[in-house]
């Protein structure tokens, strides 16, 4: 066949015929070889001459003949050669490098549809590192199906192109695949064993020819299955400019969007409330993790959904509170039982963690103020075993540290309000936080309540460092330890006053003398 013959060059250096791995589909559709392919016929130590005067033998490889193909159009595989320069270009090259080394000849790969003596036109693909595509095609099947070539090839009255030219071509590989769609009847069905990847870059390939029936495979491809890590982005930035237009990408885009927004606040509080009323310890622990983990990444990346998240957290907090009274009024009965600890246990690690994604969404202020309310549950805490009530203590002890590393920002008497209500009760389960939570930290908790204390003006420093001094006394290490807070508030009351009247007395002294 004359169009798959290799073109010689010079007598030195004669082109010889190689041959290139190449899919083929059932249609009788030849793909272009793979770009490792085509670096390796391109760096294949055998195209050059091993040193000294040595000079390769041509040699020629059989291509395999291809199996009959069900398309009408298609008959016989393609060729591919590599070609080597015309002589006219050899002599234009810089002398070859001692050692007889030469300068690596430019290489074509050529690849055919149909029998090259049937077909009417000739495509050239350009691409990079030198790789150059001869595509042997058919006229009427390249304008029937792309628009880019049925523009190129309108010639009216003058005769018929025999070659077009397309330069610099990122992917020939992709290029080359997607003309051969032109000649498969069903085009979905040989994207099949591609990969969201790869169809996406035929689907731009596509956009380009105006190959609309392409889109469209591509596209139903897209619809059917899976999107993977980094894909769905890939997919979503590739279809979302494609909406102007007659594709059908609105079931695509409704894998990530959604129309009824009000759905939102409505979802996120049933899946809160699920985690909360969740009994298996495994389930919450891993769910409570993963639900914290989420809302911590989308609070800044969602317009609105700080407003949402604060009135749902809140009304769960309010909820979880009501109960919480509940168990405290049950077991301060004479039904108490062993369950109504298990439920206390329960409904304060469900608060705990509401607190925490409170923090993470700086929206914790108001719960201080809602704790320092609860005065009839501090009130029952006291008449509670403390192997019942302590964990209610660690809420209190999550409020002191976030004060102190300024998480929280309440105001002056929620703050006072705050060691008022729920301070000693903290130091009467401060024994059993130290010994049965594993959580708990002791210097981190102590540093908290000192730096909510020394918050607060000098006199109501005095009165609560004053009252602890008495317990500290008592208890020793069943007490916070708030002896740094304490050494502060003494400077504060002994040191600097004293050192303001010094200064005084001295301007008094100096103004004497001067006078």
């Amino acid at each position: 066949m004359e169009g798959s013959r290799p073109r010689r060059g010079s007598p030195a250096a004669p082109g010889r015929l190689r041959t290139v791995p190449i899919a083929v589909t059932p249609e009788g559709f030849w793909c272009c070889p793979s770009p490792a392919a085509l670096h390796k016929s391109l760096k294949d130590p055998h195209h050059h001459a091993a040193g000294g005067n040595k000079q390769p033998q041509p040699q020629q490889y059989k291509i395999p003949s291809a199996p009959p193909s069900k398309a009408p159009s298609v008959q016989n595989a393609p060729s591919v050669t590599d070609e080597s320069m015309p002589a006219d270009e050899q002599q234009n090259q810089a002398p070859a490098p001692e050692g007889g080394q030469q300068e690596q000849q430019q290489h074509r790969i050529c690849v055919g549809f149909g029998r090259p003596e049937t077909s009417d036109l000739t495509v050239m693909l350009y691409g990079k590192e030198g790789i150059a595509v001869r595509m042997s095609v058919h006229r009427d099947v390249l304008c029937q199906n792309s628009v880019f070539f049925a523009e190129r090839l309108a010639g009216g009255d003058s005769p018929p192109a025999p070659c077009v030219e397309i330069h610099d071509c990122d992917n020939a590989e992709i290029y080359v695949e997607t003309v051969g769609l032109m000649y498969c009847d069903e085009a979905k069905h040989k994207l099949l064993k591609q990969n969201v990847s790869r169809v996406l870059r035929i689907m731009k390939v596509a956009e380009l020819l105006g190959f609309h029936a392409c889109i469209k495979s591509c596209l139903d491809y897209l619809e059917a299955v899976p999107w993977v890590g980094e894909e769905e982005d890939n997919v979503v930035s590739s279809i979302r400019h494609l909406q102007s237009k007659e594709y059908g990408v609105s079931p695509l885009l409704k894998r990530v969007t959604s129309d009824n927004l009000n759905s939102l606040s409505d979802t996120l509080a049933n899946i809160v409330e699920m985690v909360l009323l969740s009994t298996d310890d495994r389930g919450r622990r891993e769910m409570k993790a993963l639900v914290m983990n989420l809302l911590k990444d989308s609070s800044h990346c969602t317009e609105g959904s700080t407003d949402i998240c604060s009135e749902i957290l809140y009304s769960l907090c309010q909820g979880c509170l009501d109960r919480l009274r509940q168990l405290f009024e049950e077991a301060s009965g004479s039904d108490y039982s062993t369950n109504a600890t298990r439920q206390i246990t329960l409904e304060t690690d469900n608060l705990l963690w509401l607190v925490e994604i409170l923090v993470n969404q700086r929206i914790c202020d108001d719960f201080v103020a809602m704790w320092t309310r609860q005065s009839e549950l501090a009130v029952l805490h006291a008449k509670l075993p403390v192997a019942s009530r302590h964990t209610v203590s660690c809420i209190t002890a999550r409020l002191f540290v976030g004060i102190g590393r300024g998480e929280m920002l309440p105001s002056k008497n929620t703050r006072l309000l705050l060691l008022q209500v729920w301070l000693q009760a903290l130091i009467d389960d401060y024994s059993w936080l130290q010994c049965s939570c594993r959580s708990f930290d002791r210097k981190l908790v102590e540093d908290g309540i000192g730096q909510t204390i020394l918050t607060l003006p000098l006199e109501d420093q005095r009165s609560m460092l004053l009252s602890w001094l008495g317990r500290f006394l008592k208890l020793g290490d069943n007490c916070p330890n708030l002896q740094r807070a304490f050494e502060v508030w003494w400077r504060r009351t002994f040191v600097r006053p004293y050192v303001n009247q010094a200064e005084a007395g001295n301007v008094l002294s100096s103004d004497r003398t001067s006078s």
